[in-house]
Parts: C-alpha cells; sequence; structure tokens
C-alpha cells in the first residue's frame, strides 16, 4: 500500500506517518520511485503500537524511539520487558543506598517468594521505596510484606503469561507496555474499592 492508504486504514495522518519516519520510529518503506514509497502490514503494526504507546501509555517521542529501536535491533524478549517495565512503571529514576534494612527486606521477599536473586529496575525501584518509607517513620512488617508478595505474585504470573504468546516483537511490546499500564491502574482501583468496603463494614454503623 502507499502513504495515503496506510493513513486510512491506520487512521494516522499523513503528517505525523512523515514525521514517526524522520523521528525514526517507523521503518522506511519499499522505494518504487524517486517520490514514492510501498507499506505493509508491518507498518500498520508498528503505527499501532506507536499510537497506544503515545495516547494509551502516554510514553514521549524519545522513550518509544528507545523501545522500537530494541526490538529493531533484535533485543531478546527479556531485555524488551524490562525496556517497557522501565519506562512505563518510571522505575530509571530508583537509586539506593545500598545494602541496610530496606535491602535486606527486598532480598527476604525476594527469597521467600523463589524470585530470581537478581538485579533489575525493579527490585531497586521496591528497596528504595521501602528506604523511604522507613525514613518517614511508616513501618512495613513482615506481616504486609508477605501478603502483598503473594498477592503480587499472583498478578505477576498471569500478566506475563499473557506477553509470552506474540510471535512479533511490536505485539510483545504492545501488550505488556498498555497491560502494565492499564492493569497496575486496576490494582490500585480494586486496592481502593477493598479499602472502602473494610472501611464500611467497620465504621457504617459509627463505630
Amino acid at each position: 500500500m502507499q502513504l495515503n492508504e496506510l493513513s486510512q486504514r491506520s487512521g494516522v495522518s499523513t503528517a505525523s506517518i512523515k514525521y514517526y519516519l524522520r523521528e525514526g520510529l517507523l521503518p522506511a518503506g519499499e522505494a518504487i520511485h524517486a517520490t514514492r514509497a510501498e507499506y505493509s502490514a508491518t507498518h500498520l503494526e508498528r503505527l499501532e503500537l506507536i499510537q497506544a504507546l503515545r495516547q494509551i501509555v502516554g510514553l514521549n517521542i524519545g522513550q518509544i524511539r528507545g523501545l522500537v529501536k530494541m526490538a529493531d535491533d533484535g533485543a531478546p524478549r527479556l531485555d524488551l520487558l524490562a525496556a517497557v517495565q522501565r519506562v512505563v512503571l518510571n522505575l530509571q529514576n530508583f537509586t539506593t543506598a545500598g545494602g541496610g534494612e530496606a535491602a535486606e527486606a527486598t532480598a527476604a521477599v525476594v527469597r521467600l517468594r523463589g524470585w530470581p536473586d537478581l538485579p533489575s529496575d525493579a527490585r531497586n525501584a521496591l528497596a528504595a521505596h521501602l528506604e523511604l518509607m522507613a525514613s518517614l517513620k511508616i513501618p512495613v512488617s513482615a506481616t504486609v510484606m508477605e501478603t502483598y508478595s503473594k498477592a503480587m505474585d499472583d498478578v505477576a504470573g498471569l500478566d506475563i503469561a499473557a506477553t509470552t504468546a506474540p510471535e512479533s516483537t511490536d505485539t510483545l511490546i504492545l501488550t505488556a507496555a498498555v497491560g502494565m499500564h492499564m492493569h497496575s491502574q486496576l490494582l490500585l482501583k480494586l486496592l481502593a474499592l477493598a479499602q472502602a468496603s473494610h472501611a464500611i463494614r467497620r465504621y457504617e454503623h459509627g463505630a
């Protein structure tokens, strides 16, 4: 298909498509003339990915470029998923002092759940958050960590299972990014509903 048809089928304006081509988000079409190129189903798939990452997940052009470059360069799926998680959940800015109670609590929950004992942005983010809570004098008991981590382990198993099926790396990124973004919001809303329900039970009669 040519540019106009690609625009019609994707719902993306020709100006936006040309912008994505210039920015390296969309691979060039196959040249058939000095001023014309042919585009394929892979371009439609990539445009769907770009639009979802921009409009649903809220990523910027630089973040999207980084993810699609990894896909185009043939990055392993584990690395792709880690990169998606990093940008979608904003894990890249977490640092810890290293060691201490927060690091030990993080290591303890890793051992408890039998998770791979390997460094990751997610692990750094948890340790940093525990450090922050400790600095604010907000206790996190072993019971809380056990209960929360059990629930999250069950949820994560479902989430990752949904990202292992797609053969296309664009579909993998799309499924993972939108899933992480929307399911994390779903978890927060379910938690809010559960908290409200427990509060109603406890206080609805003025107790």
